[in-house]
């Protein structure tokens, strides 16, 4: 799977942290319906494998497995389905991981060094967080000394802000508890978390993207 040209495909993916996950392929499938078929379970929600082994039956979903903290975790999801991994910063041993199964790695960074140090670790891309407090100016100012290298923005994006990101030189956005938040995971609120998710694409498709 050639997750750079996923994200410059779709330029979004979606996060599911919640403590409950009532119906995995459900959820799925509804993402999917609404155009943010890159999806992202993180591994702070109880029984992650087995809810991604569940949305991994999904016809078009690209699954992904995030918070990804150590080895085990890595060869846990990817056995579940996970065709590509997330860190919320940077796990030297999950990216080795990753790369001896092939597998794409995207690597957690806030800072200059931390990007750069992320690039040499092999990862595919790198997760700039906390991107709504770092501003899509922060963006453009990576891509000086960085200008090939793929950033995500993560943490506080919403459909009113995320084509900023996108116009700033982020490859892709997160959408995270605006689209699926916990409560709607758990109660299975399907209907509710498609209109969301339609209106984060909607925003994405404003943006006017120019490649790096």
């Amino acid at each position: 799977m050639d997750l750079i040209a996923e994200l410059k495909a779709w330029h979004s993916l979606c996060i599911i942290r919640a403590p409950q996950i009532a119906d995995p392929a459900g959820l799925g499938k509804t993402l999917v319906e609404a155009g943010l078929p890159i999806v992202e379970f993180s591994f702070t929600t109880p029984n992650a494998p087995r809810l991604m082994e569940q949305a991994a039956k999904v016809d078009g979903l690209i699954l992904g497995a995030g918070t990804v903290m150590t080895e085990q975790d890595a060869r846990d999801a990817i056995n579940a389905g996970a065709k590509f991994l997330l860190t919320p910063g940077l796990r030297p041993k999950v990216a080795a991981e990753a790369l001896r199964q092939g597998v794409p790695i995207v690597l957690g960074a806030m800072t200059p060094t931390e990007v750069a140090d992320a690039v040499d670790m092999g990862a595919t891309a790198v997760k700039v967080f906390p991107a709504a407090r770092l501003g899509p100016a922060y963006f453009k100012d990576l891509h000086g000394p960085y200008p090939g290298t793929p950033l995500v923005a993560t943490g506080g994006l919403t459909a009113a802000n995320a084509a900023e990101y996108l116009e700033a030189g982020a490859l892709a956005v997160t959408a995270g508890s605006g689209v699926v938040s916990p409560a709607l995971a758990a109660e299975s609120r399907l209907d509710e978390i498609g209109l969301r998710a339609r209106e984060f694409v909607d925003a994405v498709a404003t943006a006017r993207v120019t490649e790096n």
